[in-house]
């Protein structure tokens, strides 16, 4: 059994990492914001840029995944400085801790393949350059955030996230409401490529990280079979035995999402080169059993 500190642990994802750590038999100390409610949970100001080196006492490994939500509002200049400064101060908070802490630990720091910018159909891996945009200076930024942990020879792995299917919560519960009644369909072109992954897989890829004290650097968590957007909603309208052609036009979702808009139309064609060499095991390495998996 070890002890894992999470960070962003109500989110949608950390909720689920939460229930597999406790599930696998692991001790989980949850970093919250608002006073302790249990003995579980540990208090921290992530804007303070700081962390008592204590709150990591006994801790094997951290995972941290708090963020302001990309999808949650409109990206008016304040949204977009709280975008980027919820993942800089936290980030560096915990690296400084795991790097001042008495004992070695695991930093699974979270991260996105917004890293990559607008790439079209070229295959992206951990060692190509990044793109450019605002999300890309994000990721740059979110990252190098860590360096105060690598720099003291912690073992350091930034989980470059791709877009979750999950079955509640997130974007993608919105989509499945529209698929569901037949009215999802091509965002755009439909041919920009979407580094999708599902839930069950994001968490078992940030437990495999958690493990592999030997993977570090970026890891792209996306599935082995990337696919463009049209081909996604396309499978989960099989799925659910519904259409899935009615598109939204590009310049409809600029008006609607602003700014986030210009994301959700980019193309990023997705390699987990790192997951696979290292033994990863995909519940749901293919586009038609995940989508089956999400309507279940």
């Amino acid at each position: 059994m070890s002890r894992i500190a999470v960070t962003g642990s109500s989110g949608l994802i950390g909720t689920a990492l939460v229930a597999a750590l406790r599930e696998r038999g692991d001790e989980v100390v949850r970093f919250v914001r608002h006073p302790p409610r249990g003995r579980d949970e540990v208090q921290w100001a992530p804007d303070s840029r700081s962390l008592d080196p204590r709150s990591l006492d006994g801790v094997d490994g951290v995972v941290h995944l708090a963020g302001a939500g990309l999808g949650d509002k409109r990206w008016s200049p304040a949204y977009k400085r709280e975008i980027l400064a919820s993942r800089t101060d936290g980030t560096h908070a915990i690296a400084t801790a795991v790097a001042t802490a008495d004992h070695p630990v695991r930093l699974v720091s979270g991260s996105a393949v917004g890293y990559y910018g607008d790439r079209g159909d070229e295959p992206l891996t951990e060692s190509s350059p990044p793109g450019e945009g605002f999300l890309t200076d994000v990721v740059l930024a979110w990252e190098a955030s860590t360096q105060p942990a690598t720099d003291a020879g912690a073992s350091v792995a930034l989980a470059r996230t791709g877009i979750v299917l999950a079955r509640e919560g997130g974007a993608m519960e919105r989509l499945l409401q529209l698929a569901r009644f037949g009215l999802a369909g091509p965002l755009g072109s439909g041919k920009q490529f979407w580094p999708w992954i599902t839930m069950v897989d994001e968490v078992g890829a940030l437990l495999h990280l958690l493990d592999r004290h030997d993977i570090t650097g970026p890891v792209n968590l996306a599935a082995p079979e990337p696919a463009r957007q049209r081909e996604i909603v396309s499978a989960i309208g099989s799925a659910l035995h519904r259409p899935a052609f009615l598109p939204a036009p590009g310049f409809a979702l600029k008006i609607i999402l602003g700014e986030f808009g210009n994301d959700i139309l980019g193309s990023q064609r997705v390699v987990g080169e790192v997951l696979a060499t290292s033994g990863y095991e995909f519940t749901h390495p293919g586009l038609d059993g995940a989508a089956r998996w999400l309507v279940t």
